[in-house]
């Protein structure tokens, strides 16, 4: 059995940010506070490291929100595994970010 990645504070965040519901890259920038140039890097590297999983929204929904398509994430089983062990790692995790709500 592999353990899960040490992950930095940023991407432990970022992943606890996806945890909670916040998908897309502009609204995990507004919620956790990090700039793009952390966030869009961090969210390749979950990706990457089979942390995270993303797909890009259907055309039409972008057009009738009139924006671009965006490209949303999720947790994937391992991703909530690291989310776990990053948050026991980083206690101030589990109170920085507020439950997204529908």
């Amino acid at each position: 059995m592999t353990s899960a990645p040490r992950l930095s504070h940023s991407a432990a965040l970022i992943l606890k940010a996806l945890s909670l519901g916040y998908c897309y890259g502009l609204d995990i920038m507004e919620i956790t506070g990090l700039p793009s140039g952390t966030v869009y890097p961090a969210l390749r590297r979950l990706e990457r490291d089979g942390l995270a999983e993303s797909k890009w929204e259907p055309e039409d929904e972008a057009t009738a929100s009139q924006r671009p398509a965006r490209r949303y994430y999720e947790v994937t089983r391992s991703g909530k595994t690291a989310t776990s062990v990053a948050t026991e790692r980083y206690p101030l995790l589990a109170r920085l970010l507020p439950e997204k709500r529908s």
